[in-house]
C-alpha cells in the first residue's frame, strides 16, 4: 500500500480498515458506472471486488507471491527482497486481512445502498 503503517497487528488492522474503505468506494463507483451502462448489479459487485483487491492489497499480494516464487537461495538476495517489504514478519497476515477487508467493504457498500432496486428486479 506504500503508506507508513505501524508494525505487527496494529499495522495489519490499519491496512484492513483502509482496504474496507476502498471496497466501499469501489462498489459505489462500479454501481454508478454499471447503472449508467445498463448492466446488472452482479457485474458491479464482481468488478468492485477485483478492483478493491487490486488497489488495497496489490503491492502486498505481489510481495507475498514474489517471495514464494523468486529464487532466494542466497542470503544476499533474501536480504534485498525483504528490505523492500514493510513489516515482512506480518506480510501473510496483512495480505489476508487486506483481502478480507476489501471484500467485506464491497459487501457493506452493497448493503448500504439497499441492494438491488425494485425496478431492477422488475426489469428482469
Amino acid at each position: 500500500m506504500n503508506l507508513p503503517l505501524h508494525f505487527g497487528w496494529l499495522g495489519v488492522m490499519e491496512a484492513a480498515l483502509i482496504a474496507f474503505a476502498v471496497g466501499v468506494l469501489c462498489f459505489g463507483f462500479w454501481r454508478w458506472l454499471c447503472r449508467r451502462a445498463g448492466w446488472g448489479e452482479a457485474r458491479a459487485i464482481g468488478w468492485a471486488c477485483v478492483s478493491a483487491i487490486a488497489i488495497a492489497a496489490g503491492i502486498d499480494s505481489w510481495n507475498l507471491f514474489y517471495l514464494g516464487v523468486a529464487g532466494l537461495e542466497s542470503p544476499v538476495y533474501a536480504r534485498i527482497a525483504l528490505s523492500k517489504i514493510h513489516d515482512a514478519d506480518a506480510l501473510g497476515t496483512r495480505v489476508f486481512m487486506e483481502w478480507t477487508g476489501a471484500l467485506c467493504g464491497v459487501v457493506a457498500g452493497w448493503l448500504l445502498t439497499g441492494r438491488a432496486d425494485p425496478q431492477d428486479a422488475a426489469a428482469s
